[in-house]
Parts: structure tokens; sequence; C-alpha cells
């Protein structure tokens, strides 16, 4: 009975942290880090002020674990489960550049939500955001240069990058239409890149093979 009650109280200890980093997530790609005391944070989990720090040593530690936990998650359930080659690397794109995902803050894109906050932050919170884009942008590699992944590595980051900031500027417009035509504007150019980066590979030389010398026994003329 009371390996039973240990074991249960792990798991709901594992549990209540999973839903602090779940629910602190949203609430930072909604309001930002200055803008997400802990009193929110907590009573968005349910939980006092003082039970992040039986789960976390300070704000700091639970805004890295957040970011780190976004980050999975969107490789996880977008980019893990998107189609091989081109045609999936199209799928990513037709859906990061949709309304809805436009307008869904939190349950968007962490990338659009929190890249000029995450350069501001602290080192721990760099690094787990750091560590989870190269995941992703692996996964875009991946599918760009199936033969070659690190060959495309680059361009990958600057996919990425391209994709967030479009979104932003997207967000940002109070103009419905000008911003929904900045969504359409985005998949037409990082379709470009894609076309691009294929057009540049089928440019690259293929390399020779080394002649084969040819023995004879013929001296040749005397």
């Amino acid at each position: 009975m009371e390996e039973r009650l240990v074991r249960y109280t792990k798991e709901h200890k594992q549990e209540t942290r999973q839903r602090i980093i779940t629910t602190a997530g949203r609430r930072l790609k909604r309001n930002g880090f200055d803008g997400s005391g802990v009193a929110i944070l907590m009573k968005d989990a349910g939980l006092t002020n003082g039970t992040l720090y039986a789960y976390f040593a300070s704000k700091d530690e639970l805004i890295a674990t957040a970011v780190a936990d976004q980050m999975r998650a969107q490789h996880e359930n977008i980019v893990a489960q998107a189609a091989p080659g081109r045609a999936g690397l199209e799928q990513m794109i037709r859906w990061y550049f949709s309304t809805e995902q436009r307008d869904s803050v939190e349950d968007g894109c962490p990338n659009a939500a929190l890249l000029d906050e995450i350069g501001r932050s602290t080192d721990s919170t760099r690094q787990a955001y750091t560590d989870g884009a190269l995941v992703l942008v692996d996964g875009f590699a991946a599918r760009m240069a199936p033969h070659d992944p690190p060959s495309a590595r680059l361009k990958s980051l600057s996919l990425l990058g391209m994709m967030a900031g479009t979104l932003q500027l997207s967000r940002a417009l109070t103009n419905r239409r000008l911003a929904d035509q900045i969504l359409e504007q985005g998949i037409h150019n990082a379709l470009a890149l894609l076309d691009a980066e294929q057009h540049d590979r089928s440019l690259q030389p293929v390399p020779c093979l080394p002649r084969r010398e040819v023995k004879t026994d013929d001296p040749g003329p005397a």
C-alpha cells in the first residue's frame, strides 16, 4: 500500500510540473516574459505562488524550461509529422502562414511570439531556444537536401527566420487585408527560396570519375 502511494505521489508531481510548464508556455507567448508574473503563471496552473519553488529554482528556470518545451512540441506536432521531401516543407509553410496560426498566439509558433524576448533573456533561455531551433531546422534540412542535410542547415535557418519575421509583421498590422496579403506573400517567398535551393543544387557539377590507365604490351613504334 505504501509503495503504491509513493508511486502515485511521484506521478502526480510530474503531472503538476508539466501542467505548470505547459500553461506557462501559453501565457509567455501571449504576455511576454515581463508581463507574466509568478502570480499569474501559477494561477493559470491552478496553484499558489509558492508552489513554483517546489518545482523550479526561479522564474527564469521556468521560462527556460517552458521555451524548451514549446520548441519540442512544435517539432513533435508539426515538423516530425510532415511528409518527407519538398512536399513536407510546403505543407509546413502553408500551415505556418495560415490565418488560424497567425491569430492563435497562445497555441502558435514560439519563434514568432518570443524571439525578440529570448534574444534579451538569460543564457539558459537562449540555450534552450538554440537547442530547440536546431532540431527544427534539421527537420527542414532533411527535407531540403535528403542526401546531405548538413549542407542545407544554414538555408534552413534562414527559412525559419524569414517565416517568423513574416508572421510577426502580419500580427502587428491593424489592416486585416494587408496582414492577410503578407501571409500570402510569405508563402510565395518561402516556396521561391526552396525552388532556388533546388535549382542551385541541380547546377552543381557532378564529380568526374578518374580515368583508368589502359596497359598494353605493345611498346609502340621503335
